[in-house]
């Protein structure tokens, strides 16, 4: 969590100026809390490093869709990246521009285009043969162009998790590097559709720059291959993937980060080009904090667990990737700790939170689930009839409902029973 919105005052965790006690007292748990002054200030530090540059900011909606967190970047200037027709709707009813959004996506469907089509989006980030046909064919129905880059796998390691790394030859994402030249040629063919881009993302939660430079140097001299057989690339899009610190992580800054990057391309002869690039976890990830309460207390032979309202459903990161929350007390207790398992009610062993914790608690007392802001909520679920968690925005000492929490009459409404 960004230790700037989320601290300590006299014991007790506060976001921004409000007291997390007092947010889980009027709001319920678990909630979801956000702060806009961490989402601001990840923004720009990636404005800052762009400005004065030919490059632009996409923030990548998969991580955090909630319309006022995508508001608070739409009001900074913020461009897009989607990979669906309901997150297009979502930028839009948040106060974004589709001309200033990027639609990527490995499996969008022909009703897709024709929504990102009719509403102008910026590019079609393309990422096979197939779909190169299937984006044409609609643009030709509707008598337009459609503005078209392709997703590049360069085969590079982008030493992450395997189920968030998206750059190799195994992955399922992008055209293979060795067929770009001449799926390039493909899409130059086709009448309906205008290729202005090449686009690359090789992973998520990356906390190393050198990846993205040996991407960066294929993506480059495929670039010029490209213009060889007479098309121009004007723009380059680097993707997002920037890691975030969970626990002892140390990723470059983020001005660090884009600065090197757009140096890079410069040394390259490539600095005319306009970059893109499509942050997610970094401006999102150490913004957010998940509250949850203890429930129960129980001891093992084994292992002891502490047993919270918030589940999987609410927070599948754990349970999907092993990954590593920070938890935390919202009021620190002078007590001796110990090590506890934080599990939630859900009927599954893979229930889990976070293993061998040291922490001082009794029933009743309230956890923060750190940097919890990117892949938190728009992961969660309603398994086992849940309804999915409420979420907070703070600003300064005003805190709003920016979602409600679910009901549970609501998770069946659209269900009907056989008739006698």
């Amino acid at each position: 969590m960004s230790d700037s919105a989320f601290h300590y005052v006299d014991g007790v965790l506060h976001a921004e100026g409000v007291s997390a006690a007092s947010l889980a007292e009027q709001f319920g748990t678990p909630l979801y809390v956000y702060s806009r002054d961490a989402l601001t200030q990840a923004y720009r530090a990636y404005a800052d490093a762009c400005a004065g540059r030919n490059a632009t900011v996409h923030v990548a909606v998969k991580a955090n869709s909630n319309l006022a967190v995508l508001n608070v970047f739409a009001r900074m200037g913020a461009g897009f990246d989607i990979v669906s027709s309901g997150e297009l709707a979502r930028v839009i009813a948040a106060g974004g521009r589709a001309e200033h959004t990027v639609f990527s996506g490995v499996g969008k469907s022909a009703a897709e285009m024709r929504e990102g089509l009719e509403a102008g989006v910026k590019c079609f980030n393309v990422e096979s043969i197939p779909e190169l046909h299937a984006l044409n064919e609609v643009a030709k129905s509707l008598g337009k162009k459609a503005p078209v880059s392709l997703r590049v796998n360069p085969d590079v390691d982008a030493k992450t998790h395997p189920y968030i790394s998206t750059g190799l030859k195994s992955n399922k994402f992008g055209v293979a590097f060795s067929d770009a030249r001449a799926t390039y040629a493909q899409a130059q063919a086709m009448d309906h559709l205008d290729v202005v881009g090449i686009d690359c993302h090789i992973g998520s939660q990356i906390t190393e720059i050198s990846p993205y430079l040996d991407a960066l140097d294929k993506l480059l001299e495929l670039v010029g291959q490209i213009e060889a057989d007479g098309m121009r690339i004007r723009h380059i899009d680097v993707g997002g993937g920037l890691g975030i610190t969970y626990d002892d992580e140390t990723p470059p800054a983020i001005g660090d980060f884009v600065t090197t990057l757009l140096d890079h391309i410069g040394k390259r002869g490539h600095g005319a080009r306009e970059v893109y690039f499509e942050p997610g976890r970094s401006l999102v990830g150490n913004a957010g904090v998940l509250l949850t309460r203890v429930e129960y207390l129980k001891p093992g032979e084994e292992k002891n667990f502490a047993i919270v309202d918030a589940a999987m459903n609410d927070l599948a990161r754990p349970a999907m990737y092993e990954a590593f929350h920070r938890i935390v007390p919202v009021v620190k207790r002078d007590a001796a700790a110990q090590t506890y398992d934080v599990v939630g009610p859900v009927c599954e062993s893979g229930d889990w939170l976070g293993r061998d914790r040291e922490l001082a608690l009794v029933p009743g007392d309230l956890l923060a689930i750190c940097s919890a802001g990117a892949y938190g909520f728009v992961m969660s679920s309603n398994y086992n009839t849940r309804p999915r968690a409420a979420e907070i925005m703070v600003d300064g000492e005003r805190a709003r409902l920016v979602r409600e929490r679910e009901e549970v009459e609501q998770l069946f409404a659209g269900e009907s029973i056989l008739p006698d």
